[in-house]
C-alpha cells in the first residue's frame, strides 16, 4: 500500500521510522509538510519521497495519513479531496467530523504513541461505520508491525490519548529526576540513566503480570529504603499530581 503522510512532525516521523525498520510496512512512503523542511529530511532518512503538494499526495497515496494540527483539518481537506482513504491522527477530532470533511472517503481514526518508532507502540484504532471491512483489515495489518493495535470506540479516544500518548512524557520526567538524583550522589550520568531505564523496562514487564499495588508491596519492605522514598512521594501527593496532569491533558484536548 502506498501511504502518504500530510505532515512530518514527531509522531509521523516515529511511524515512518518504525515502518522503515519493519517487515510488512507500506510499499512506498510519501511526505509533505507546511514548509518546515521536515518532509525532505524524513524522506531522506527512511527512503521515502517528498511530493510537491497535498493535492499530489492525495492523488498518489492509497491511504492518506492526516498528521497535522487539528485546526488545519478544513484547510488540508480542501487540498486533498481526491483521497479515497483517510487515516486521521488529529487529536480531539471525532470520526464524524473527519468524515464530514471527506464525504465519500473511507475514514479511520488512529492515535499512536511515540513507541511506534521502535515498534513497541500502542495504537488506538477505529474505523468509520461505512469503511469497508476488507480495507479496514488492510489498514489494521499495516499498523500491526508498529506495536499493539487496540480497537477502540471513537468516544474513548480522548481518555486513551491522555493515558497512552501523553504518559511517555510523564514517565520520562520521572526517570530523568531519579537518574539526576543518582548523579547528584556521585554516579556517572550515562550510567545512572541506563540503570533507571533498564529498571523501568523490567518494571514494565513485571506489570504485565502484576498489579501496580502488588509490585509496590513486593519492592517496599517494611521499614526499608523504598518505603522511605514512597512515604516522601505520598507526602508530596505525587499520585495526585499525575492524575491532575491527565485531567489537564484532557481539558486541553477538549478545548
Amino acid at each position: 500500500m502506498i501511504v502518504g503522510l500530510a505532515g512530518s512532525g514527531n509522531v509521523a516521523a516515529a511511524m515512518a521510522r518504525g515502518w522503515a525498520s519493519a517487515d510488512g510496512g507500506p510499499e512506498q512512503l510519501l511526505f509533505t509538510d507546511s514548509g518546515s523542511g521536515r518532509a525532505q529530511a524524513l524522506a531522506s532518512e527512511v527512503g521515502g519521497e517528498v511530493v510537491g503538494s497535498n493535492l499530489e499526495l492525495a492523488e498518489r497515496a492509497e491511504l492518506l495519513v492526516l498528521a497535522v494540527k487539528p485546526g488545519a483539518l478544513e484547510a488540508v481537506a480542501g487540498e486533498t479531496q481526491a483521497a479515497a482513504a483517510i487515516l486521521s491522527m488529529l487529536g480531539g477530532t471525532s470520526l464524524e467530523r473527519v468524515s464530514g470533511a471527506y464525504p465519500g472517503a473511507s475514514v479511520f481514526r488512529l492515535m499512536p504513541n511515540l513507541g511506534v518508532e521502535v515498534r513497541r507502540g500502542v495504537l488506538c484504532f477505529a474505523p468509520a461505520p461505512e469503511a469497508p471491512a476488507e480495507l479496514r483489515e488492510r489498514v489494521r495489518a499495516l499498523l500491526e508491525p508498529l506495536g499493539r493495535v487496540v480497537d477502540l470506540d471513537d468516544g474513548s479516544f480522548d481518555a486513551a490519548t491522555a493515558v497512552m500518548a501523553c504518559s511517555p512524557a510523564y514517565l520520562a520526567l520521572a526517570i530523568e529526576a531519579i537518574a539526576d538524583s543518582g548523579v547528584a550522589d556521585g554516579l556517572d550520568d550515562e550510567l545512572s540513566r541506563s540503570l533507571v531505564v533498564e529498571a523501568a523496562a523490567g518494571t514494565a514487564e513485571l506489570l504485565r503480570q502484576r498489579q501496580p499495588a502488588e509490585l509496590r508491596r513486593a519492592v517496599a519492605s517494611p521499614g526499608g529504603s523504598t518505603e522511605a522514598g514512597l512515604e516522601v512521594l505520598e507526602r508530596r501527593k505525587v499520585g495526585d499530581a499525575f492524575a491532575e496532569a491527565v485531567r489537564a491533558s484532557l481539558a486541553r484536548m477538549r478545548g
